[in-house]
């Protein structure tokens, strides 16, 4: 094996690349796994889950939101080709997985199976993944993505969820149940301050910002290590036989066909005149190849979909997607 890499230049290159980036996704998705492993061998019990969760939502990651969005140029935050870009794709995905599901599971299944797809784990997995592997100038992106998943794309789904409710009255009770939830989330509401005070230049207090720092910097190892414990939670409650092709293709779409789309049509639109930067496109990709976003299974609960099916699309985006993320990386990062 070492004399043929040492004889083929080119092999010996890839083969470099491959094991550096592997030196940074492995970390991460070895987290998710401990997270994964604790839970279902009874290390950590399944009643623990819900105050991870709690310091990861409520503590940890809006201080990282913040301390990102407030060391990151407003321009970045606000960047109209990447909010359209990324939206447009956003909607693509909602729109193809519900047409294409809607008649075989319902509206409210096939929205939730359209929000599993098109939402990436941007919160507890793409934030500190992406800073680690391309820098701290992805977290513009990276915020104004998370912002339009969570407002725009999630309210539509849950919108679309409830058509099936006394022929679509639920509509407007589902969208202010959903407007209440993001009033009293505080991840939004850390992107807006943090917004703010990158446009109006404010830097807080020593010991604020220090302890800020230091709740930011327990984001990353417990969101990931939180992941696999609602992943394993999630497996050991859902008891229904579910068949693979209600799953596996929508979790493939997530890891494949949603960072495909993205360059498509970023290119798309960088030939029609739009300014889309080389790196910005990098961290748009990579985005969207990232797995599932967990929190969706909290939504399937809350609104009665097939929390089943849901919970083995997250579960299998998320083993794939250390394969396939890696590769996308390896791809796109030179």
């Amino acid at each position: 094996m070492r004399a043929a890499l040492q004889k083929s230049p080119a092999i010996a290159t890839i083969a470099t690349i491959v094991l550096s980036v592997f030196s940074v996704t492995f970390p991460f998705f070895a987290l998710v796994l401990c997270g994964y492993l604790a839970t279902r061998g009874k290390v950590l019990p399944l009643g623990s889950i819900s105050g991870l969760n709690t310091f990861v939502l409520y503590f940890a990651l809006p201080c990282m939101l913040y301390r990102f969005g407030a060391q990151t140029p407003i321009g970045q935050l606000l960047d109209p080709a990447v909010a359209g870009v990324y939206l447009l794709c956003g909607l693509i995905i909602v729109g193809t997985v519900v047409a294409l599901t809607r008649r075989s599971v319902g509206w409210n299944d096939a929205a939730f199976g359209a929000l599993v797809t098109a939402f990436p784990n941007t919160g507890f997995m793409g934030v500190p993944l992406l800073v680690a592997l391309v820098g701290e100038q992805s977290a513009g992106p990276v915020i104004l993505s998370m912002a339009i998943d969570m407002i725009i794309t999630t309210s539509l789904c849950i919108a679309l969820s409830r058509l099936d409710v006394a022929g679509g009255h639920g509509v407007t009770a589902a969208l202010g149940k959903s407007m209440r939830g993001m009033a009293t989330n505080p991840m939004p509401w850390s992107i807006v301050l943090g917004a703010v005070a990158s446009a109006a230049g404010w830097t807080l207090p020593a010991p604020v910002d220090k302890t800020m720092a230091m709740l930011a910097a327990a984001a990353s190892p417990v969101a990931l290590f939180t992941i696999g414990a609602v992943l394993a939670r999630s497996q050991m409650n859902a008891h229904e036989y579910v068949r693979p092709g209600q799953y596996v293709p929508l979790a493939l779409a997530k890891l494949i066909v949603h960072p495909l789309l993205i360059w498509a049509v970023a290119q798309g639109a960088m030939a029609l005149g739009v300014t889309i930067e080389p790196y910005t496109l990098t961290v748009l990709v990579l985005l969207a190849a990232l797995p599932s976003a967990s929190n969706v299974a909290l939504l399937v609960e809350r609104y009665g979909a097939h929390g089943g099916r849901v919970a083995r699309i997250i579960l299998v985006s998320t083993v794939l997607a250390f394969l396939t993320f890696s590769a996308a990386v390896t791809i796109m990062v030179r």
